[in-house]
């Protein structure tokens, strides 16, 4: 565990090259002028940082009224393009956090998420509870994701969202060493209970926003639900004034 937590994600010449060429294959989409649109992009520094109201500070830089969309547990092929697809028609940027295993699985849909604009981090390799697993199967599941990641995407990871928010003290300070991000959230739709409509999701995310303020909105690119009534999603929050921040590192 000592050498898992001392390690550095390495990036040699080849990996810059890949990173610069995901760079132009990722430039800022054209939009139909009656799209809602990403408002502004905020650039984060590549640090031990941790964010999000249920667990930590605010995001800094977030003014009222702001949202950043993040999606957990995908690449999944039989909901993720539904979700890319409502994003683009509202010209909007969004982060996704994956996972380990279905990023393996799927390495093309991956890097289509990426490729289309969107900011991607780490959600797990399983989507294992931590609190429940021994410090040594910990180190194991962030060894296999952060391989997982450089492997498919060709970069390191800039940020980290740990499944069901469960926060493991032996995996912060792994987080720490890495200069890994942790993004916890402000608002969510509760998407992942069964049979909701579009309209009760949509319902209970401006609850949220309406008691935050804004902030990291949580949804799930890995629900067909979600993938459902994302349009109806988008709509609403531009209905009720919120503006779309996208998150760089």
């Amino acid at each position: 565990m000592g050498a898992l937590m001392g390690a550095r994600v390495r990036t040699g010449s080849w990996l810059l090259a890949l990173a610069a060429a995901s760079g132009a294959a990722s430039a800022a989409p054209v939009c139909d002028p009656g799209a809602w649109g990403t408002a502004r992009t905020l650039t984060l520094p590549r640090e031990a940082a941790a964010w999000g109201t249920a667990q930590h500070a605010a995001l800094p830089g977030l003014a009222p009224q702001e949202v950043v969309l993040t999606f957990d547990d995908g690449p999944r092929p039989e909901s993720t393009p539904q979700v890319l697809q409502a994003l683009a028609d509202q010209c909007v940027q969004a982060t996704f956090f994956m996972n380990g295993e279905p990023m393996a699985r799927h390495p093309a849909l991956a890097r289509q998420v990426r490729d289309a604009g969107h900011s991607v981090g780490m959600h797990g390799f399983r989507h294992d509870n931590f609190a429940q697993l021994p410090p040594e199967a910990q180190g194991q599941d962030l060894k296999a994701m952060l391989a997982t990641y450089t492997e498919v995407l060709g970069e390191s990871p800039p940020a980290y969202r740990f499944p069901f928010l469960a926060e493991s003290p032996v995996l912060m300070q792994a987080l720490a060493r890495l200069g890994i991000t942790v993004m916890s959230v402000d608002a969510g739709a509760e998407d992942w209970l069964p049979d909701q409509t579009p309209q009760m999701l949509t319902d209970k995310l401006l609850g949220q926003l309406a008691k935050s303020g804004g902030g990291i909105v949580l949804l799930h690119d890995a629900q067909d639900q979600t993938a459902r009534a994302l349009p109806t999603l988008l709509k609403a929050l531009r209905t009720a004034g919120y503006r779309v921040v996208h998150l760089r590192w």
